[in-house]
């Protein structure tokens, strides 16, 4: 259909009454005044004139403008998803009841509203997979003040679930970070981990820490379980990585900066899965260290990537080995373009979405990757009916 503004040609289409451009109370279309009251005030030049279509198609790009001013990127205005309700979950015979603190697991993960559909698909599979999920306690950080609205999420979507709600403040680093290549590796949140001994209570002695972009397919129970001796973090390790590229020409030819990792066998391992002991984090002041690192790559711009660089600094080469199998990563793609990519080889208790692409944006927008499939049904997000739905 093609709508034609002003006269028309010799065409036999109804005549379409004109109205005064000044806008005299007694010929605009009271809809119109009534939407955009001060249209009354407008003065504008007597000769011209305006036909109704004229009016309905200046409405419709006002009506734009408003609408278009007041929705985010994620096109829902302040609100968060909504999920289904989860299945409940149920110890089997063999656990120990949750009263006696060495049966509870400690499962640390943030909380927002970009990443919160990964984070209860990541919640969902814990619970499903493990034998005793009554006795795992989830501790969730958020920054945002809406913290009443985040625990109503979980609560009614797991109604059985025991955890914790703490909230982290944002200016502990936010004069700390200096940006990556990825926007979203910026986000105060995204260092949240780093703080973990502050914000949790002194009694919990370890943490499994996991990012918002991964699912558990196997008893979360055996990872809890590995012996990190004398170490304060387990992680999957990767030392067939090139360590340096992880670093900018101006830490490798700075012989202090250099120098930090004498002595250690020093490999890569991804943030997204550890398991850490509190007690010796605390001890160590970890946290310190950390920040330090922080403080450096604000003056002299040694790396490029979030907050991963500062725990290489600081732990590489002082991990205590977790096999592959806990961190099949790299799903999301590179950090760039989030291209499909494939599982390692080998056998698979975790699956994270780290990199660009993220399983519930690309089946949203029609276009998954072959292993985004792997995600879906621990997907209980809520979809809202639409009018322009394919189904």
């Amino acid at each position: 259909m093609m709508f034609t503004l002003g006269p028309t040609t010799q065409q036999n289409y109804p005549k379409i009454p004109k109205i005064p451009l000044h806008l005299h109370k007694n010929h605009t279309p009271k809809l119109l005044l009534l939407c955009f009251p001060f249209l009354r005030f407008v003065a504008m030049p007597p000769t011209l004139s305006f036909t109704l279509a004229h009016y309905l198609a200046l409405l419709l790009v006002l009506l734009l403008v408003v609408v278009e001013a007041h929705l985010p990127a994620n096109g829902i205005a302040g609100e968060f998803p909504t999920f289904r309700e989860a299945p409940a979950f149920r110890n089997g015979r063999e656990c120990r009841n949750r009263a006696h603190g060495e049966s509870v697991f400690h499962i640390a993960m943030t909380l927002d509203a970009t990443y919160l559909r990964g984070s209860i698909a990541g919640v969902f599979s814990v619970l499903q997979h493990t034998s005793c999920p009554e006795n795992v306690v989830f501790h969730f950080i958020a920054t945002t003040h809406r913290r009443a609205e985040l625990r109503n999420i979980i609560t009614t979507t797991f109604p059985y679930l025991a955890f914790h709600l703490y909230h982290f403040n944002a200016n502990l680093v936010r004069g700390k970070i200096s940006y990556s290549i990825r926007r979203a590796l910026d986000q105060p949140l995204n260092y949240a981990r780093m703080y973990l001994a502050d914000l949790l209570p002194a009694n919990v002695r370890r943490i499994i820490y996991f990012d918002s972009d991964l699912i558990v397919v196997d008893d979360v129970a055996k990872l809890w379980k590995i012996d990190l001796h004398a170490r304060v973090l387990g992680a999957p390790e990767y030392c067939h990585a090139n360590f340096t590229n992880y670093f900018t020409h101006r830490f490798w030819s700075n012989p202090s900066y250099a120098a930090s990792f004498n002595g250690r066998d020093a490999c890569y391992f991804n943030t997204g899965v550890m398991v850490i002991d509190l007690w010796k984090w605390r001890e160590g002041r970890y946290t310190e260290k950390l920040e330090s690192w922080m403080r450096i790559q604000k003056r002299n711009r040694i790396y490029e990537l979030g907050s991963l660089p500062p725990f290489l600094l600081v732990f590489a080469g002082d991990v205590e080995r977790v096999g592959h199998r806990w961190n099949q990563h790299g799903l999301g793609g590179d950090n760039l373009e989030g291209l499909c990519r494939d599982l390692h080889p080998g056998p698979v208790s975790l699956l994270h979405w780290s990199g660009k692409g993220k399983p519930w944006l690309r089946i949203d927008s029609k276009k998954p990757c072959p292993l985004d499939s792997l995600w879906a049904p621990y997907d209980l997000f809520r979809h809202s009916f639409s009018l322009f739905s394919d189904s």
